[in-house]
């Protein structure tokens, strides 16, 4: 190992190690820390440590020469070790660089990872052992890149359907996509993908993380990986192992080029990004990057130096902190800017908006940031409305124009379709009525009563619990694959099984179950809102009723692509879907002037009328160009309905009927003004 000193600027640069004529200029933030290296690492993995001075505020940095780009490097950092003051300074360890634009290589949990003695006690005792050895290395990587007329599709909200999707589950196995792509971003930008996602009218794909990460501890004793990627190790670095390359630039352009092919096909990119937690799990886990740089400044800590978790993962940053909340805002500019993208999905994203005493402030300075920044208030940006820390779930409380995932239209969908149909076949009492599905269709005004039905994302199903297959054939979760004797994964499912656990030949109730699909479906798609489909519900995915699929890349995750007839016709139906709502806008979004609700008699609902707990047909009529009728029938017997008059004189059309296999069946007959509905169904009629 060698040593060189690196002169003193008279600027601070940018965070990060950006390559420059004649070397490398180097920012990173080590509030406390008395000597920061540089260190770099040649071909034989031979390490120079570069000394850079001190920048001021707590910042490290300099022009570091001869330094190029390809350059493998991380930082290491001396100071005071006193745990309960949060410091964990540790030169013996090798630490990435928070804003590296690209990482190589993995973890590899032994002694000498941890900044603390494992043979201690407590993680009070500071270790010895180099950590180099098992620790990825960051790469210093151009980030040009031809984009040529590049540009963002920029659909109006009311128009989105989102496609939520993994990168490597969706072309793992689709055959059109040669074999050395599939499971990549190129596999992703592949025009057998994209033909796919266009049939079906997804006009944004939001990608499972894609920022670097690595498995957990607990994984490798159970020789599993994290497959979805919520352990984040870079939140400036696309994941390298998603690229067809293992080449660390080509692992940029690749992402880059996963983007503009997308783009060009009118396809937006939302990132599903992890800025509450990291990978380096609690004061007893690894000492990865943040927590050997300043822990005090990017973490929530207590009075004794130990992690304040509201996240469940070990750590929580910290936004309050204006270091921790620089980091996101430029990774997020950083994406936006340099890499296209366009918006987020943030996890647990109340984790983001929590102050000082830890309540949920709608004008927390990231909020405010994001609102005011010229870059950043320009892109979509949706929340998970819930972590786990007090007063956790927030679905409604995010400011202007955020939208979210609306966990109460899930469970409003999955009650009346799935549980409670379960609950009227085997005798039970339902839940009362038809008020909360009501609600949910028209836009959960009770939520978003100060903004618009278009800041509420309506699901179903997304990458964590049941896929929709599994969600009408498992009256419990099968997670054993898990390695967790099924503790894991929730238990709160509101299933139905229609009959049988699982695979049947049984066609009544394969009959009724895919009913049961459609009528989530139907739902969801005609209800005003933006939409998100969870990737291969439209092609009858089934994990087998493994509703944490967290650790499970392999054919049970990985979308199949072989279609039986069954399969076709539900692919069929959800192209017809999204069609329809393209038609008719007023599906989409509306106002309360246009709203009228009916009885099964086509009379005007009554007071009376919707606190009946047993109610289980209901008509909502919507005026506009076209005029449109949802007619909904949640009993298990047939009913004769009324259609109301339409709004503008004309006549209904029956455009489509969840209990049609495949939605071509009696496509726009005109209705008679009595109609007989199938037990269990959902009907669209428009002018």
């Amino acid at each position: 190992m060698s040593t060189t000193g690196a002169p003193a600027l008279p600027h601070r640069p940018a965070p990060g190690v950006r390559p420059v004529e004649g070397g490398v200029d180097v920012a990173v933030f080590a509030g406390e820390a008395t000597r920061v290296w540089l260190a770099t690492f040649d071909e034989d993995g031979a390490e120079t440590r570069h000394e850079l001075p001190a920048t001021g505020e707590g910042w490290w940095g300099g022009h570091v020469p001869d330094v190029g780009v390809g350059t493998r490097y991380g930082f290491r950092a001396d100071g005071p070790w006193k745990p309960r003051a949060g410091h964990r300074y540790n030169p013996a360890k090798l630490l990435l660089d928070p804003y590296a634009r690209a990482i190589e290589g993995d973890l590899a949990y032994e002694p000498g990872l941890f900044a603390h003695d494992l043979d201690a006690d407590d993680a009070t005792v500071r270790s010895d052992l180099d950590s180099a050895p098992f620790v990825p290395r960051c790469v210093v990587v151009e980030t040009d890149f031809d984009w040529g007329d590049d540009a963002a599709p920029a659909h109006p909200r009311d128009q989105r359907v989102l496609y939520e999707v993994h990168v490597t589950e969706m072309t793992r196995l689709l055959p059109e996509v040669p074999e050395h792509l599939r499971g990549t971003y190129a596999g992703m930008a592949h025009p057998a993908t994209i033909e796919h996602l266009q049939r079906l009218g997804v006009t944004s794909v939001e990608l499972l993380p894609v920022h670097a990460f690595v498995d957990e501890p607990h994984l490798r004793d159970l020789g599993l990986p994290n497959h979805w990627g919520y352990n984040t190790i870079g939140f400036f670095a696309p994941h390298a192992p998603y690229a067809s390359s293992s080449d660390p630039h080509e692992v940029l352009a690749e992402f880059k080029g996963m983007v503009k092919h997308l783009h060009a096909a009118g396809i937006e990119v939302i990132l599903d990004v992890v800025y509450n937690h990291t990978a380096e799990q609690s004061v007893g886990g690894a000492a990865i990057a943040w927590r050997g740089l300043a822990a005090q400044r990017y973490y929530r800590l207590d009075e004794e130096g130990w992690d304040v978790d509201v996240t469940g993962c070990g750590n929580s940053l910290d936004l309050t902190d204006p270091v921790a909340l620089q980091m996101v805002l430029d990774s997020l500019r950083y994406w936006v800017q340099e890499c296209h993208v366009d918006g987020f999905r943030y996890d647990l994203a109340v984790t983001l908006g929590r102050d000082g005493d830890l309540d949920f402030d709608p004008e927390h300075p990231f909020f405010v940031a994001l609102r005011e920044d010229p870059v950043l208030s320009q892109v979509l940006h949706v929340a998970e409305p819930w972590d786990l820390g007090p007063d956790g779930w927030r679905t409604g409380q995010f400011p202007g124009a955020w939208a979210e995932w609306n966990d109460r239209f899930r469970d409003a969908a999955r009650d009346f379709w799935v549980a409670d149909a379960g609950a009227l076949a085997d005798g039970a009492v339902p839940h009362p009525g038809v008020r909360e599905l009501a609600t949910r269709l028209v836009g959960s005004r009770d939520l978003f009563a100060e903004r618009t039905p278009l800041a509420s994302v309506n699901f179903v199903t997304a990458h964590d619990g049941f896929t929709l297959a599994d969600l009408v054939s498992y009256d419990e979760k099968h997670n054993e694959a898990n390695g967790e004797d099924n503790r894991d994964g929730n238990d709160d499912n509101r299933s139905w099984n229609h009959g049988e656990e699982g695979d049947t030949d049984d066609e009544v109730i394969l009959v009724a179950r895919r009913r049961s699909v459609r009528n989530l479906l139907g739902m969801m798609l005609l209800s005003a809102g933006v939409p998100m489909l969870a990737s291969g519900d439209e092609l009858g995915r089934s994990l087998g009723g493994n509703n944490n699929p967290y650790c499970q890349d392999n054919e049970m995750t990985w979308l199949d692509w072989q279609l039986d007839p069954a399969k076709g016709d539900l692919l069929a139906t959800v192209r017809a879907l999204t069609a329809v709502r393209r038609e008719v806008p007023v599906l989409r979004d509306h106002d309360e002037s246009v709203i009228g609700w009916f009885d099964e008699t086509g009379a005007e609902m009554s007071d009376e009328l919707w606190e009946q707990d047993l109610r289980r047909t209901l008509q909502l009529r919507l005026a506009g160009e076209p005029c449109a009728l949802i007619v909904v029938h949640g009993g298990l017997e047939e009913m004769e309905v009324t259609l109301p008059e339409t709004p503008d004189d004309g006549a209904w059309r029956l455009r489509w009927d969840s209990a049609w296999e495949r939605p071509e069946e009696a496509h726009g007959t005109e209705g008679d003004g009595v109609e007989v509905l199938t037990p269990l169904s959902l009907r669209l009629y428009t002018t």
